[in-house]
């Protein structure tokens, strides 16, 4: 089958529901991480805590507390990353048998598409899990960097790096944070490029839904509002 051919079995609100799909993920992360200055998105105000965290760490004698949660949040993007590969495997099984699913969704859309439109929708779910993936493993490096600059923090606030060290430790602990919530998001996308296999229009459907959800709990949550409470 040619490309021509493949296209063919696509519709133009096909096309168009893809490209909306990915423009807004696109979109979304940029706007969550480069929001507005009068209205801080949830993961620039969790920034300002991790950097004030790095400072009172260079302050804190006993630091089991802090490397407690350095060990927790290792785990957390150990798990989302195996998580993701079992999903990724599953796609891939998936792609090759399509069958699995041909019957459902005829049965929900009413619409039977060929096997290579199958695999093309499977595709978009992959693309998203697979980026998911790519960004918790690199979190999770960067974590595993952070509690090395940690550890090289002197036990002492008047040492002369103690203070650049720890703001080193800030930097990385906060790109690692971006790293993992940008797998968060990718994740949260794919299962919205899953609603494809009923039609372009439930795709449509579940990328608005996945933006309202984020934008919500960005911008407009009850965390949010706990953190502004005391900015400083």
């Amino acid at each position: 089958m040619t490309f021509t051919q493949l296209a063919n079995q696509f519709s133009p609100l096909d096309f168009i529901a893809v490209a909306a799909s990915l423009l807004t993920w696109l979109a979304t992360t940029h706007l969550i991480e480069n929001p507005p200055k009068n209205r801080p998105s949830v993961s620039r105000l969790m920034a300002f805590y991790r950097r004030e965290w790095m400072v009172h760490y260079v302050e804190r004698s006993a630091r089991i507390f802090d490397a407690q949660i350095m060990g927790n949040l290792r785990q957390s993007t150990a798990f989302f990353a195996s998580s993701s590969m079992i999903a990724i495997g599953g796609l891939v099984a998936l792609i090759g048998n399509t069958d699995q699913i041909a019957g459902l969704t005829q049965d929900l859309a009413q619409k039977a598409d060929s096997t290579s439109v199958l695999e093309i929708k499977l595709m978009l779910v992959l693309l998203f899990v697979g980026n998911a993936f790519l960004k918790f493993v690199w979190s999770h490096r960067l974590f595993g960097y952070c509690s090395v600059l940690m550890g090289a923090v002197p036990n002492d606030k008047d040492h002369p790096a103690a203070m650049s060290r720890a703001h080193k430790a800030a930097d990385v602990n906060i790109t690692a944070a971006r790293s993992f919530n940008r797998g968060i998001r990718a994740i949260y996308f794919g299962l919205a490029s899953a609603a494809w296999l009923l039609g372009p229009i439930m795709l449509l459907v579940g990328i608005s839904v996945t933006v309202i959800v984020l934008g919500r709990r960005e911008f407009a949550s009850q965390s949010r509002a706990a953190l502004l409470r005391d900015p400083r």
